[in-house]
């Protein structure tokens, strides 16, 4: 009836969405500067591979086609490449879709997530936008403390969330660490390695958790094509599953989630052996030299297995805050992220980028600090 209708209120979204501050991504605007060098999104500082770029051109004659709906050439690829069964891999939008995906799955109302107080942001933001609970668990030294992870579990804990290395932090847990979680975890929560940045590791210690997801049927292992491959503008992501939980994913996923020119690209970029081993290469020595030069400066670099530094600034001189260096920082075109809402208001990202930003942000804090 029209009184009925009367009564009704405007629409109401699901419990926990009002509560989720939207993700901001790193800022790319400097209008004071004349050339800007944008070292806040953690890309590539070598740009896409050539092989990429030209397999995304092949595609613009076939834009008005749909795409293999189930991404079928570039699982192919992937398993391929790392000897994994295509049939348990899952592409998607990035891998922020696959993240958001698990959490869907798994998280209803009054159940939890737990992560590591400094952990990568989407995953709260996943768990919020399904009715559930974020448990950060306390980090020892910027790293993820398994101990205190476990303890974080209760009977309403449906997934466990790692960043490995970590995201703003730049830290890693050894293989013998990440086996350690997950034995202490029930086999009914699912154990999510986010393995973003996997290509830049070296450590003999590290295991990107796909050893885990061979050996149980509990842990999920993401991957990214928008860090070392330098697709961050396709969004492409994939996930390594148990056989089930791929079988669930396929359910809940959009059927046509990964366009045809990402498709292409990702399959072109895995085969670009030359690009992905210089990229390392470049990062590592850059990474290198800015840890460096700011260490001298004073400033507490923490150690990143990365493409990126987490630098921590002072309180104790206004003009050397972190807010005031970021602000400097931007107004001569070198833009940094802050770090307030992951719970580091003091500190700084510095994404490691090409060779004259890197070198545009250490004049510039070299002249800031001789001047203060």
């Amino acid at each position: 009836s029209k009184e009925c209708f009367s009564l009704m209120s405007s629409p109401v979204p699901q419990p926990g969405i009002l509560e989720i501050s939207p993700y901001v991504p790193g800022s790319s605007d400097a209008p004071n500067a004349a050339r800007v060098f944008k070292l806040s999104s953690n890309e590539s500082a070598l740009g896409p591979s050539p092989k990429a770029i030209a397999a995304f051109n092949a595609c613009k004659e076939d834009l008005h086609l749909y795409p293999d709906g189930a991404a079928t050439p570039l699982r192919e690829k992937i398993g391929e490449l790392y000897d994994f069964d295509p049939e348990q891999i899952v592409c998607g939008a990035g891998s922020d879709e696959l993240l958001q995906l698990i959490t869907k799955a798994y998280v209803g109302v009054g159940d939890n997530i737990v992560q590591s107080n400094h952990g990568f942001l989407v995953y709260a933001l996943a768990a919020k936008s399904c009715g559930g609970v974020v448990r950060f668990a306390p980090e020892k030294n910027l790293t993820t403390d398994v101990d205190a992870m476990i303890a974080a579990c209760d009977e309403r804990t449906r997934i466990v969330f790692v960043a490995n290395p970590n995201n703003p932090t730049g830290t890693y847990i050894p293989q013998s660490e990440l086996s350690r979680l997950r034995n202490g975890l029930r086999d009914d929560i699912v154990l999510v390695v986010d393995s973003a940045y996997a290509e830049y590791m070296d450590a003999s210690d590290y295991n990107d958790g796909s050893a885990l997801v061979r050996n149980h049927d509990n842990v999920v292992m993401t991957r990214t094509f928008s860090k070392i491959y330098g697709l961050g503008g396709m969004r492409l992501g994939w996930a390594y599953c148990p056989p089930a939980i791929a079988d669930v994913l396929h359910r809940i996923r959009g059927p046509f989630n990964v366009s045809a020119p990402a498709i292409a690209a990702g399959v072109a970029a895995l085969g670009d052996h030359e690009f992905v081993d210089e990229n390392r290469r470049f990062n590592s020595s850059e990474r290198e030299l800015m840890r460096q030069n700011l260490s001298a400066l004073g400033l507490e670099v923490t150690p990143s297995a990365g493409n990126f530094l987490l630098v921590k600034f002072t309180d104790d001189t206004p003009a050397r805050s972190a807010d005031a260096i970021r602000g400097y920082l931007q107004d001569n075109g070198v833009i940094v992220r802050e770090m307030g809402a992951y719970k580091l208001p003091q500190h700084l990202r510095i994404s490691i980028g090409e060779k004259d930003g890197n070198r545009k942000l250490i004049e510039l804090l070299n002249a800031r600090f001789a001047n203060d």
